[in-house]
């Protein structure tokens, strides 16, 4: 049993033996490798969140109307990203073992690798579904294995070939696109084909990942390592929807807002307005 936060996302306050989905934050930045400030993202999610309607007309549904438990953000070491790690894992399995969906707010990108260490422990034929900017699969940053830099790579060694599907791709080395090919589906850009890799993973459990950094920055300035050439609101919008609607989805987090490095709000509110959107999706 988790204990209820003082202070809940969207007004999330179900009872935790009611909810079926549990948030909860990973405030940590450690192995940012440009403009660190995404440990501050899970509490800005939550405190913006009282300024937007809980009410979706893109969905015509409403998160007062579901079952939502915040269990608030975890308090985690800086500079030990193994303890961290170890941790979000914890979190994760606990949520899990009590029948319920984890959905995780980062935080640097690192902290998908606890969440779906937990996942794939319970699911042997977990695959993940990632929409992010960088293609996150260098084997190590700079001497370090465990980097936001390389999450997926690390995701990649405990599910093997065939099991990641990336979209919204725009950066990388030369290095990680050659490794990816026959290991890693890569899609360049955009999400074109997630409709056809969806339809492989009828029945799969699904991990989802969404670094906000797949939006273009004129969108999402505030963020880490922003790269030209994204994705707008709507077409993010629509992908995701299409992957909760279609997908086993049994966990998934959204990571990599920066709030300080945005002084406008203007990324902190599409963060939240990506969050509450995803929660209707999945209730």
């Amino acid at each position: 049993m988790l204990n209820k936060n003082i202070e809940s996302a969207f007004g999330c306050a179900a009872e935790y033996q009611d909810a079926t989905t549990v948030l909860f934050g990973a405030p940590f930045d450690s192995t940012t490798s440009f403009r660190p400030g995404a440990r501050f993202g899970s509490r800005a999610i939550r405190q913006e969140s009282y300024g937007l309607e809980s009410y979706s007309p893109y969905q015509q549904a409403d998160l007062v109307d579901l079952s939502i438990f915040d269990s608030g953000d975890l308090e985690l070491p800086f500079g030990a990203p193994e303890q961290a790690l170890e941790a979000i894992r914890a979190r994760t399995a606990t949520i899990l073992a009590d029948g319920k969906r984890p959905f995780l707010l980062g935080g640097e990108h690192l902290v998908t690798l606890g969440a779906v260490q937990a996942a794939a422990e319970r699911r042997l034929d977990l695959h993940i579904i990632h929409f992010d900017a960088h293609a996150d699969l260098r084997d190590e940053y700079l001497g370090v294995t465990l980097s936001h830099a390389s999450v997926i790579r690390r995701c990649w060694d405990l599910l093997g070939n065939g099991r990641i599907s990336q979209f919204g791709i725009r950066s990388g080395d030369r290095a990680e696109f050659a490794w990816a090919e026959g290991r890693v589906h890569t899609q360049l850009f955009d999400f074109t084909g997630l409709g056809h890799v969806l339809d492989t993973l009828t029945g799969k459990p699904v991990y989802l990942t969404v670094d906000l950094d797949v939006l273009d920055p004129s969108i999402f300035p505030g963020t880490g390592t922003p790269e030209a050439g994204g994705v707008g609101f709507s077409e993010l919008l629509q992908a995701l929807l299409l992957v909760i609607s279609q997908a086993n989805v049994v966990a998934c987090d959204v990571n990599e807002l920066a709030p300080a490095l945005d002084p406008s709000g203007v990324s902190t509110a599409v963060a939240c307005k990506v969050v509450r959107e995803m929660l209707i999706a999945l209730g």
